[in-house]
């Protein structure tokens, strides 16, 4: 079960549903891996659609770890996600959107 007041977002990867979550930690090292200024300019990049395919994949790495996976980049590029790129941007996407929700919004 998906607890998207908690943060949390679904994706299957490799044929298994995963639960993918921005913990601190995991929002420190995503800043770090994509050398983003700050979380807002991330943030930023997905609503204004200019977003890269390593700005998803940094996300769902990040997603994974901190829904408590042991993921490495290496196995995120041979891993097939449910749905393919656009699935993948699609939680990517969601996944910021419901870290960063206000309880009581939509």
């Amino acid at each position: 079960m998906v607890n998207r007041w908690a943060g949390e977002v679904a994706l299957v990867v490799d044929g298994q549903r995963r639960v993918l979550k921005l913990t601190l930690g995991a929002l420190a090292e995503l800043e770090q891996e994509l050398g983003a200024g700050s979380l807002v300019e991330l943030v930023q990049r997905f609503e204004g659609g200019a977003y890269s395919s390593g700005d998803v994949l940094a996300l769902i790495l990040a997603g994974l770890r901190g829904g408590g996976m042991d993921v490495t980049c290496a196995d995120m590029l041979r891993a097939e996600i449910e749905g393919g790129p656009m699935a993948a941007a699609r939680a990517a996407a969601e996944l910021l959107a419901r870290t960063f929700m206000v309880p009581g919004e939509s």
